[in-house]
């Protein structure tokens, strides 16, 4: 397939995977984000402290890893259809009984089973797409997925806010597991099975062989370890982005939706863009940019304090666009490292890591903020930054190294193919 006809516009069945695939990540990621906007809510109704509350958001976050590292040694035995069905029928009756858990026990037990499986979810959705589109597509179509982000701070955590205010806190899950059901019947009747690596598969591998494989090569690691630090670097300023704003920017309550709002239309807005972005220009280049750019946004923003509210929206904007010039060109990238025989287990391996990564961010943030009082402002948020600074420099060295061997790995595939072509 030539650049040109790579470029051009998508089919209707190419548009249909794109369509499910987004929706599936936006119920998937609002699960997730909704979380923490209800814990006041929450922490209220079931009587348990603000520490319990933690249990509960890491409960997901950790027992997704683990799934993704059990699932990892068999992604690749399976038609990827199949995997995404299943582990989607399990997200929705977690979900479902996060919506009805009663007790402490109860929704831990409930995130523990939604992370099992919603953890497994991104990384089946990466396989699928890497499967289904060429690496000159990726960037816009990897555009459209992650707007599942931006989508549910737009529009899931404002309805859900709103929904639990009337219909109590459990009422987001119960509508996000009717709603999930509906998108699983789609995935069911018109996803096409995604069963070509199953002809390429070694057959004597087996489920932990091919995990120990997949966890040995060298190219494999540095994309581990980059996706370990992209997230550490992404995860760490979030859970104590509010407290921060309310305590030192004196941004108040009632402004919060506006402000997850406007970061969310920011993603939406711009991630199309940044996505065909991405497929004209150099990715490496692009993502450099980006990490630059956020560097300078996320030192500045972590000093300031008792700003105007729309100079928070302004900074908080500037980072969320230093963040999406790293995540769709890093995306693109690092899924374009393994084999076609590999990828399912590659990417199960990289979800894992992304959910442990984001866990310890968010531990070492922990260690690192400090408040007298619930009303003091946050202190030391500022090393947070610097923190967050370093990981993102190390990153661009590690995607530096990912962005050659692909066009190594490319270029090679390209001979390989011209020679098919000459010997028949």
């Amino acid at each position: 397939m030539s650049d040109k006809s790579a470029l051009s516009g998508f089919s209707s069945y190419e548009r249909t995977v794109i369509f499910l695939l987004s929706i599936t990540q936006f119920t998937v990621v609002l699960d997730f984000m909704v979380m923490s906007p209800l814990g006041d809510m929450l922490v209220k109704s079931m009587d348990i402290n603000a520490s319990s509350f933690g249990n509960i958001v890491s409960a997901y976050a950790y027992s997704a890893g683990i799934s993704g590292l059990l699932t990892a040694g068999f992604a690749d035995r399976f038609d990827r259809k199949k995997l995404l069905v299943f582990f989607y029928v399990g997200f929705v009756i977690g979900t479902m009984f996060c919506g009805i858990a009663d007790s402490y026990a109860t929704i831990v037990a409930a995130r523990i089973i939604t992370g099992l499986f919603g953890g497994v979810i991104g990384s089946i959705s990466m396989a699928i797409l890497t499967d289904v589109f060429p690496l000159q597509k990726r960037g816009r179509v990897m555009g459209f997925i992650q707007m599942g982000f931006g989508a549910s701070q737009v529009l899931g955590i404002p309805i859900g806010l709103y929904i639990a205010n009337h219909q109590g806190w459990e009422a987001p899950f119960i509508y996000i597991a009717g709603f999930s059901v509906l998108i699983l019947l789609g995935i069911i009747f018109l996803l096409k099975p995604v069963n070509a690596h199953l002809g390429i598969r070694s057959k004597d591998s087996n489920v932990f062989s091919h995990l120990l494989s997949t966890l040995r090569r060298p190219a494999y690691q540095r994309g581990f370890l980059t996706t370990s630090l992209l997230s550490l670097g992404g995860f760490m300023m979030m859970p104590y982005g509010t407290i921060f704003a309310v305590n030192n920017l004196d941004v108040h309550e009632d402004q919060l939706p506006v402000l997850f709002m406007v970061s969310g239309l920011v993603s939406l807005l711009f991630m199309p863009i940044i996505g065909r972005l991405s497929d004209k220009v150099d990715k490496f280049k692009l993502f450099g940019v980006g990490s630059l750019w956020l560097i300078v946004f996320c030192i500045i923003y972590t000093n300031l304090s008792g700003i105007p509210f729309w100079m928070v929206l302004i900074f908080n904007t500037g980072i969320m666009l230093g963040v999406l010039c790293r995540m769709v060109p890093s995306m693109a990238l690092i899924s374009a490292v393994p084999d076609d025989s590999d990828r399912g287990a590659y990417m199960s391996i990289q979800s894992s890591l992304q959910q442990i990564a984001g866990g310890i961010a968010a531990t070492v943030a922990g260690l690192i903020v400090y408040q007298k009082s619930p009303a003091a402002p946050l202190e030391h948020y500022d090393m947070v930054g610097y923190v967050v600074s370093v990981c993102v420099l190390l990153t661009i060295v590690l995607m530096f190294y990912i962005n050659r061997y692909v066009r190594v790995k490319n270029k090679k595939n390209d001979m390989d193919d011209r020679s098919r072509m000459i010997e028949s």
